[in-house]
């Protein structure tokens, strides 16, 4: 079983998916704490409703952004946390989170990444006209929506889509998917390797391998 600590900025949807996962055992997980940014987050409500703990770190308390995750960073490893997820988590991270859990932040994002990077990147994808959509579950690393790919969900672009139906099937599978890839952490399953560049013979980017269960 892992700790996860789950940082989240608004409705918090995300969050209850994971919530409901752990609470039928699909997850094999401890939610540790639920952090939000600003005070008003449902993501906040959803949390203490499920006996988790809720906390406040506002980052407009902090100077800057390196500060502001140093307080994270604090706040999660005062309470064990192996994991970190981002669920709706409205805020750039910096070094100072991602030294502090390397590979060990995930976030999932509204696109078939590396497409669509970014904010509203369902609208992205529907003004772009592409016929199939999805989302994406993947670590986190100093790029934006950059980092390794564990897994992935398509949704198909129908003709009398309009942006809010693309956004709330693309939402349905993000709950879907992303329980789905923390139990498989949670199992050992997921493993990042460096990739070889071809001809190259050298390490390049990180990649993610998820062995079969």
């Amino acid at each position: 079983m892992i700790t996860l600590g789950v940082l989240a900025s608004g409705s918090g949807t995300n969050l209850q998916a994971i919530l409901d996962a752990a609470a039928k055992g699909t997850l094999q997980a401890r939610i540790a704490v639920v952090i939000a940014n600003v005070a008003s987050a449902q993501a906040l409500d959803r949390a203490r409703a499920a006996g988790v703990e809720a906390l406040v770190v506002p980052h407009k308390a902090y100077p800057d952004r390196e500060s502001f995750d140093a307080a994270l960073v604090a706040a999660l490893r005062e309470r064990g946390v192996d994991l970190v997820v981002l669920a709706g988590f409205m805020r750039l991270v910096t070094p100072v989170l991602l030294d502090a859990f390397p590979m060990r932040i995930v976030n999932v994002h509204p696109a078939l990444l590396p497409a669509f990077p970014g904010v509203r990147a369902q609208q992205q994808a529907f003004d772009y006209g592409v016929r199939i959509a999805g989302c994406t579950v993947h670590f986190v690393d100093r790029g934006t929506d950059t980092g390794p790919i564990i897994a992935q969900a398509a949704v198909p672009v129908l003709d009398d889509d309009d942006e809010p139906a693309l956004r709330a099937r693309i939402l349905a599978e993000e709950h879907a998917l992303l329980p789905k890839v923390l139990q498989w952490i949670a199992e050992g399953r997921v493993r990042v390797e460096p990739a070889v560049a071809p001809g190259e013979g050298r390490a390049g980017r990180v990649r993610v391998r998820v062995r079969s269960g």
